[in-house]
């Protein structure tokens, strides 16, 4: 086995391993299992391993060379039209070729399905556009998105409330696996080709910023259709009896990933190779690189998506019934932590992101310290997401003081946690998300008898929500015991040596690719 493909699949394995032990422990003393059900779970499970090994590996070697050439031939071009164009066209293929959204279109009534993604492409790719100016005229992130955040909550208050969090949703679901390296590589490429003691903060942003737009656009949508009440149908987990049946059930389903996929990818590429024609950037073995990567990605996102919607959605749906049928239902709450602390990890995308936080900080900020942050963000959001199905809050209870906070703290702390910050919202709310924790959320509220467009919806929004505070707090937490080094340091200068490793993060140099 290729050493890189070893590496990355083992990195897989300790990201979904505990969650598919918290799911057998909740089988044996909580929610009895038939056996075929846990073995469709545990046969999911197998291929979302080697899927994010292989997802990994593809987008270091394709996405990211990718996303890096074309933000450095942007910042070369001096025509701003020719940037916003490009910006654009770029969001909205990407975006239309996201599967999060297809799944997210399919469960919103009322809204024909081409509408809603064209909506949210068009939304996304707007803001793209406007992030790539932000970097390439150095305009400061924490600004634009207290100026943006006002607006959407603003336009929130004209807006029915069953279409709330339908659209802070879709902010989540469009930066999935498809976007996210892309889009990061991009900013890398855009930064790396300056020279300015900001260049790394401003690298992070465009995910923040491109997750802005679908909230908009959706928000504006809800304006002009008159919303009704969601008719969504659970998955149910396959009855199988014999082992030839598992792989029988799994081998059916893989032909539809596998054309999604690719019509996923085929935009890609096809923007890959017009830029190459134009530009003639990379030599053939860096061609030759990219095309191996491409295959690994898709590849990886073909079994990923396959066992995730296969083997792990009709047992979340399952799960958030039989625990909300419980006498002590409340439960839930703990459980829904447990599961979001872990579940957060086996997030494709989220690998990627640490990734290159890691890289483009020099190691500054390491995969193991977001990985933690990250982890606990998403378990307070999806303790929150239970408890309004449990009691039926308003999501703008939560969503607008959220928001607040998180905007609040971005005046506060250094400017490269609020782009990392502000991405890894976006990055969270993944298809491990979609797949398992919605429809979890939705057998809850399903079980309960609630309203699943104003209580079941909005746990994407929430996943989205909690990662900004929590590795802003990691900024607030940096910034202080930075300062109380240097005063150390200037007390005793014999001790000077020792605080050598403090990095200020404003003066951080861009990653050079």
């Amino acid at each position: 086995m290729n050493p890189k493909l070893k590496e990355k699949t083992l990195e897989s394995l300790s990201a979904v391993l505990p969650i598919t032990g918290i799911m057998l422990m909740i089988s044996i003393f909580l929610v009895p299992m038939e056996l075929g059900t846990m073995v469709m779970f545990l046969a999911g499970a197998i291929l979302l391993i080697f899927g994010m090994g292989f997802f990994q590996l593809g987008a270091e070697m394709s996405m990211t060379p990718i996303g890096e050439g074309i933000g450095m031939q942007i910042s070369k071009t001096r025509r701003v039209w020719m940037v916003l164009l490009v910006g654009f066209v770029m969001g909205v293929i990407i975006t239309v070729s996201e599967p999060d959204l297809q799944v997210l279109a399919e469960q919103v009534p009322s809204v024909p399905n081409m509408v809603l993604i064209l909506t949210v492409a068009v939304g996304v790719g707007i803001f793209l556009a406007l992030a790539i100016l932000r970097i390439k005229f150095q305009i400061d992130l924490s600004k634009m998105l207290i100026v943006l955040y006002v607006m959407l909550i603003g336009v929130s208050f004209f807006v029915p409330k069953e279409f709330l969090a339908v659209a802070f949703d879709s902010g989540g679901v469009t930066t999935g696996p498809m976007t996210v390296p892309f889009i990061m590589a991009l900013g890398v490429g855009l930064a790396s080709m300056r020279s300015d003691k900001n260049s790394a903060s401003d690298s992070f942003g465009l995910v923040a910023l491109s997750s802005v737009g679908p909230i908009l656009a959706v928000l504006i949508l809800g304006c002009f259709y008159k919303p009704t009440e969601a008719a969504y149908s659970l998955a149910e987990v396959a009855a199988v009896a014999t082992t030839r049946d598992v792989v029988q059930v799994f081998f059916f389903e893989l032909p539809r990933y596998a054309s999604e996929v690719i019509i996923s990818l085929l935009p890609i590429m096809a923007v890959f190779l017009l830029f190459q024609l134009a530009t003639r950037r990379y030599q053939r073995r860096q061609m030759k690189r990219i095309a191996v990567g491409m295959i690994y990605t898709y590849a990886g996102l073909v079994l990923f998506l396959c066992g995730v919607n296969v083997g792990f959605a009709p047992v979340g749906a399952f799960l958030g019934q039989e625990l909300a049928s419980l006498p002590y239902n409340w439960i839930l709450v703990p459980i829904g932590m447990l599961i979001g602390y872990y579940i957060v990890k086996a997030e494709p995308a989220i690998q990627v992101l640490n990734h290159q936080v890691e890289n483009v900080t020099d190691g500054a900020i390491s995969v193991k310290a977001m990985n933690r942050s990250m982890s606990i963000g998403v378990a307070i959001s999806i303790g929150l997401a239970m408890l309004r199905v449990l009691l039926g809050i308003p999501i703008q209870w939560i969503i607008i003081p959220g928001y607040v906070i998180a905007l609040v703290m971005s005046r506060f702390v250094p400017k490269i946690f609020v782009g990392i910050a502000f991405d890894s919202g976006g990055v969270a709310s993944g298809p491990m998300t979609s797949t398992f924790l919605l429809p979890l959320s939705i057998g809850t509220c399903q079980a309960l008898g609630g309203n699943l467009m104003t209580d079941a919806f909005g746990v994407v929004a929430l996943v989205a929500l909690t990662p900004l505070i929590a590795i802003q707090i990691m900024g607030l937490v940096y910034r202080v015991k930075t300062a109380q080094l240097q005063k150390l340091a200037v007390m005793h200068p014999g001790l000077t040596e020792d605080c050598d490793e403090i990095i200020d993060f404003e003066e951080v140099p861009a990653h050079e690719s």
